[in-house]
């Protein structure tokens, strides 16, 4: 997505179209979107001749940008765990590992970030129905290896609204239950991690399309991106128009929500119920 963004404004500031950039590389103009959106796996000898269609002569900078797209081809961790993914989700791990701000709301179940293991096993052996202990088991071990993002030296502001029904709903016995809320009073307190709670007594709000996420990333050239999921697929929004739109809605569900305080107050006041 980085070398995209670079590309397109490369690209823009010399007047020239998808059409004829696409000419030059022989491909279309499509192609030359879905790069730019960063949708599409780099070859250097494309990267090349398009630099120097845009008139980058500079050795450095054309280095810099040809050494994006070699790292852009290569594989993340996650990859290996393909085989147990839906074939959507690999990208949604990507980005959220290159984010420096994650904001999400969920109604379901708690926040993948914020599960503990009993509670990932219980929630991935009700999605996975039918799937081996192998499989289950691998996808466990994704999500506690996603979690260590929240705790590494350069961890990601995590700005999370969880609906009271998402900890209502059991997944897994009630020591589970027990574990998870006390795991989420724990890591509400780390300095990265705002942890809000909406409340059934509040009624409806903004969050009544379903759960989302916004991400945004460091690089200024890369717009927020939203992500959807949903039963077959998931979507991948970064029109600004639509970003605006979510943004708005999770800023009233924070503000609408219980401070952190407050909400660690009640997420307490479930322990004690449970």
């Amino acid at each position: 997505m980085l070398l995209g963004s670079q590309l397109r404004r490369l690209r823009e500031a010399r007047g020239i179209t998808r059409e004829a950039a696409g000419y030059s590389i022989r491909a279309s103009e499509s192609k030359i979107s879905r790069m730019e959106l960063g949708r599409v796996s780099f070859k250097t000898r494309d990267v090349e001749d398009l630099l120097t269609l845009y008139g980058i002569t500079d050795e450095a900078e054309r280095e810099q940008l040809v050494s994006l797209a070699r790292e852009a081809n290569v594989a993340g961790w996650w990859h290996s765990y393909s085989d147990v993914l839906p074939s959507w989700f690999p990208t949604y791990v990507g980005l959220e590992g290159a984010a420096h701000l994650i904001r999400a709301y969920e109604v379901q179940f708690v926040h993948g970030l914020l599960q503990t293991e009993e509670y990932a096993r219980a929630v991935v052996r009700r999605g996975m129905k039918g799937a081996s202990e192998a499989d289950v088991e691998r996808r466990v071990t994704l999500r506690m290896e996603r979690q260590k993002y929240l705790v590494a030296e350069n961890a990601p502001d995590f700005h999370i609204v969880l609906d009271e029904a998402a900890l209502r709903r059991p997944y897994g016995s009630r020591e589970v239950m027990r574990g998870q809320l006390q795991h989420l009073v724990e890591i509400s307190e780390r300095s990265n991690v705002r942890l809000q709670i909406m409340p059934f007594s509040f009624g409806g709000h903004s969050g009544e399309g379903g759960s989302f996420t916004v991400l945004s990333f460091p690089e200024s050239d890369l717009s927020d991106v939203v992500y959807l999921e949903q039963l077959t697929s998931a979507l991948y929004l970064d029109k600004r128009e639509d970003v605006a739109q979510y943004e708005l809605a999770l800023k009233e569900l924070q503000q609408d929500s219980p401070g952190p305080d407050e909400s660690r107050d009640l997420l307490r006041g479930l322990l004690q119920l449970s």
